[in-house]
């Protein structure tokens, strides 16, 4: 059975998808089902490129038990939109950002909390440094799609 290809996406790549990544990698790995997920996340934007992810998301990362360490911000490619089977988006920001990669692959795209039945943006911690709003937002939306994938 072929691995579902799932891309998280945000502008930077160092908060938020970053933070989808890790706990939804997690989340399938506890739930005996990782090896049916092959897990990214990527940025739409150039400016964190290369930078490691940020310490407000490795905090709550670390005290999840979740090791991020390696991880560096990535700008997403064509050939990733190609490839993916499911492009995640945090906000409505992140889809206009998509716009030069994404070729005829729209039909791809959701939103994270889409799956938990919520049509709004995951909080975006750059700008209020909150990360805990941003985990509950993350945490909702992967357990949902989890539970909507594993199915």
């Amino acid at each position: 059975m072929k691995a579902i290809r799932i891309i998280f996406i945000c502008h930077g790549n160092i908060c938020r998808s970053t933070m989808a990544e890790y706990i939804f990698r997690d989340m399938a790995e506890k739930a005996g089902c990782g090896a049916r997920f092959s897990v990214e996340s990527r940025a739409t934007s150039t400016e964190e490129l290369g930078n490691p992810v940020h310490p407000g998301t490795r905090r709550v990362l670390n005290r999840l038990g979740i090791d991020c360490r390696g991880k560096y911000a990535e700008q997403i490619t064509k050939s990733d939109c190609d490839r993916a089977d499911l492009l995640i988006i945090m906000d409505e920001r992140n889809r206009r950002g998509l716009t030069p990669f994404i070729g005829n692959n729209q039909g791809k795209v959701k939103k994270l909390l889409e799956y938990a039945g919520e049509d709004r943006d995951v909080a975006d911690p750059w700008y209020t440094g909150d990360f805990e709003t941003t985990y509950r937002d993350v945490d909702k939306g992967c357990r949902a799609m989890l539970k909507a994938l594993a199915e």
